[in-house]
């Protein structure tokens, strides 16, 4: 009887006991979790809050699109698009489930058998995680800087917390969202490297589809990259995607998302890639989307958005048909006058980098090799040790690149030391070329180069050059402002002015004829110029330069007249368009309406005009400006350009100037048609 009452007393104690610790560990755990969930003391580090797994938020390219809504390119840190789970392939669903979680939809975002086993295996059958653990981990960043406590200096503690927070978050995910929406989110967050963020960009990027479109076989290679976007990349490691793939396809099999035969037969078939990530250089008018970047850059600064992951809708001014003509224009021209450039220099048996007098300069191209990256590079490396860089910039190696030659253009690879590659480049022509409608100031073709990916400075906007005779038609606007008019008559004779400067005509002679303000412009005597400069004076041209857009620094010399002061063709455009408005100067636009992710509007940009001249000025600058075109004038080649009804000139009511500077280094033709409608370019 005692002994019973013994046995029954330790029991009662063991049992006792057992429950103290299970209530001890209940209320430990919950402490935990509570503690965690508002990080204590600064202990864990941050968690997702109810508002945040309510509205996630994740960085999403925003887009930039033509005037008639052609997507021109991306802004983004990650490039990526969502998509909708109806959007989703189902082989890529099935390919998801059967290699991350086979009980994705019988678990509540734990699955614990799937630790134990992962425990017991030591992570040789697989994690533990569930798709939810890891849509956790990629959509509210659980590992990231933010989400760091004190705790997390300690390794073995640091893992245990971030688990612990993606179980958390897992549960708190499963909650609110359903098993479709996990789904979509996580297919929309997951990186595959390459710069592909999210399933649409990967999709896009590695077979140049959309996700519904995906076969088996693309399905299982990109849910196969998820495991390491690097190792397992059918770009980098054909070989290793490949077999990782396979993997994926024998998960789909076992559990029967497919049949054996049908496994069998999608292990031998190769990927077949269409490989294209969209990149900055890319899409259409790429010179044009730089400097719209930086507008967008301080825009978005100024009102509260990030450009990179806003996920915005930018609509620009630029027409996409027109933009595409004059791409084509501008290479069709530089291809032609290239052969020149090269046959003219070949005769002379000399370099094209010269001075004023024409004399080739000494150093140029070490000179020019010192702005290069690669040299700037091999400066650190070597601290500073010119004869180690200058040893490095003459080794010969492999690269590739550009050509224009006999009428074709393309890349080619090649073997030339880095010094010489620079000696190559510099043998190529630029252009610069706008159209912009005078009344809205909208930008419709921006062609900034030859070629954006080997020349990156854009000759629109960023490049001030001289613009030579281009400039005059500014300072016959001041004297047509200031009581002269087109029929008022200089003498083409001797001018000097302090300095002494007594410009010349281009064939170096004077006529003596008395020749009225139209005829000057149109023949661009350089002499009736310099006289309107005479009576003027600097300061009154450039305070109307300043009026029509000139905002370049300009000399306080007489030599303004004949455009030795440099101005880029975005201002000169600007300028001319003036005379096409009616007097009206707009600023020049190139973006019109920015919506957010959703589509609602944040805002749109109205043309901002001033008036700068009377109607009657204006008009009086278009009819002496078409001389220009005409018989006689400096651009009558124009009419060279088309035959019978598509001839440029005969057809086409056109106001515009030439301009030709020093050495004949730059050549300009700025213009507008002055018909209802009509635009300008330069």
């Amino acid at each position: 009887m005692v002994k019973i009452k013994f046995i029954r007393g330790r029991f009662y104690r063991v049992v006792l006991a057992i429950w103290i610790l299970f209530g001890l560990a209940l209320l430990s755990s919950f402490t935990y979790i509570k503690a965690l969930e508002n990080d204590f003391l600064g202990l864990f580090g941050e968690i997702p809050s109810f508002e945040i797994l309510e509205n996630p938020r994740n960085e999403l390219a925003s887009e930039i699109y033509t005037a008639d809504n052609i997507l021109m390119g991306k802004y983004y840190r990650e490039n990526r698009t969502p998509v909708t789970y109806e959007e989703l392939s189902p082989y890529l669903v099935n390919a998801l489930v059967a290699t991350e979680d086979i009980r994705f939809e019988e678990h509540s975002g734990i699955d614990v058998r799937a630790i134990f086993r992962a425990v017991f295996t030591l992570g040789q059958r697989g994690g533990g995680s569930t798709i939810t653990q890891q849509l956790a981990k990629n959509l509210y960043r659980t590992r990231g800087e933010n989400s760091e406590g004190y705790l997390h200096k300690f390794p073995l503690m640091r893992m245990v917390v971030i688990k612990t927070k993606e179980w958390v978050t897992a549960v708190k995910i499963e909650q609110r969202y359903t098993k479709q929406e996990i789904i979509e989110m996580y297919f929309n967050t997951v990186a595959f490297g390459h710069n592909a963020y999210g399933i649409h960009t990967a999709a896009k990027a590695f077979f140049d589809k959309h996700p519904s479109q995906l076969n088996v076989q693309e399905s299982a290679t990109l849910v196969g990259m998820l495991k390491a976007p690097s190792r397992f990349s059918p770009i980098s490691n054909p070989e290793d995607s490949k077999t990782r793939r396979n993997t994926v396809l024998e998960q789909m099999e076992k559990y029967a998302y497919l049949t054996t035969a049908q496994c069998n037969y999608f292990k031998k078939e190769p990927i077949e890639l269409r490989y294209g990530v969209v990149q900055h250089i890319g899409g259409i008018a790429p010179y044009f989307r730089i400097e719209a970047q930086k507008f967008l850059e301080e825009w978005a600064a100024n009102n509260g958005h990030d450009l990179y992951k806003d996920g915005l809708r930018i609509y620009t001014t630029i027409d996409s048909r027109m933009q595409q003509y004059a791409e084509e224009a501008v290479h069709e021209h530089l291809l032609k006058f290239q052969d020149i450039f090269y046959a003219h220099w070949k005769m002379l048996n000399r370099n094209p980098w010269v001075d004023v007098w024409n004399r080739e300069i000494p150093g140029y191209i070490e000179n020019e090799a010192k702005k290069s990256a690669r040299y700037k590079f091999l400066k650190q490396k070597y601290n500073g040790d010119t004869r180690q860089i200058m040893r490095e910039m003459n080794k010969p190696a492999r690269m590739r690149i550009y050509y224009m030659r006999n009428g074709k253009v393309g890349e080619k690879d090649t073997t030339m030391t880095p010094l010489d590659s620079i000696r190559y480049y510099k043998y190529f022509l630029q252009a610069g070329f706008m159209v912009m409608e005078p009344k809205t100031g909208h930008i419709k073709a921006w062609v900034g180069g030859n070629n954006f990916k080997h020349f990156q400075y854009d000759h629109v906007y960023q490049s001030r050059r001289q613009p030579g005779s281009s400039f005059k038609p500014i300072v016959y606007a001041a004297a047509l402002d200031n009581n002269y008019t087109p029929c008022y008559k200089l003498q083409d004779t001797r001018i000097c002015f302090p300095g002494p400067w007594c410009p010349r005509n281009a064939n170096l002679a004077y006529s003596g004829a008395w020749m009225t303000l139209k005829q000057g412009l149109s023949t661009s005597t350089n002499t009736i110029a310099a006289g309107l400069m005479k009576r003027l004076g600097p300061k009154l041209v450039i305070e109307y330069a300043r009026e029509l857009g000139i905002t370049s620094p300009i000399d306080t010399t007489a030599t303004i007249c004949l455009g030795t002061s440099d101005v880029s063709i975005f201002e000169l455009l600007g300028a001319y368009c003036t005379f096409a408005n009616r007097g009206n100067h707009t600023q020049p636009q190139f973006i019109y309406r920015i919506e957010d992710r959703h589509g609602n509007l944040i805002q749109e940009f109205a043309p901002e005009v001033r008036n700068v001249l009377s109607e009657e000025i204006a008009y009086q600058m278009v009819d002496m400006m078409m001389g220009t075109v005409r018989s006689g004038g400096t651009a009558v080649a124009i009419h060279g350009y088309g035959s019978g009804e598509n001839n440029v000139g005969w057809h086409n009511e056109i106001a515009a100037k030439t301009g030709t500077t020093q050495n004949n280094s730059d050549a300009w033709f700025t213009g507008h048609d002055p018909q209802p409608g009509g635009g300008c370019l330069g």
